[in-house]
């Protein structure tokens, strides 16, 4: 029967092959060192591995993203927000004098 492991120690051993991966000094042989280090089967955190890197695949977006433009909607979508919340300030103090 397999063994059972927390999802806690599954996304930290993850983490760690992935954080040794990006270092070329502890790339080579990552998996295997961090596997015998957590007592896990090689095998089984290399598994996890694929998996987490194809479900970050499946979360980018296919289409590259105009960063310009994206930032040009946003502040543009934050004046008219600014805007929003002053009249919204001024009309809230002229109700408050009439009372």
């Amino acid at each position: 029967m397999p063994a059972k492991y927390s999802k806690e120690l599954k996304s930290r051993a993850v983490e760690l092959v992935l954080h040794a991966q990006s270092d070329p000094e502890t790339a080579h042989g990552a998996n295997q060192r961090i596997a015998e280090e957590l007592g896990l089967n090689s095998e089984t955190l290399r598994a996890w591995v694929a998996a987490h890197k194809r479900s970050q695949a499946a979360n980018t977006p296919a289409e590259p993203v105009d960063l310009a433009a994206e930032n040009r909607r946003l502040r543009a979508e934050l004046a008219e927000t600014k805007r929003a919340n002053e009249i919204l300030k001024k009309a809230s103090a002229f109700f408050a004098s009439m009372s």
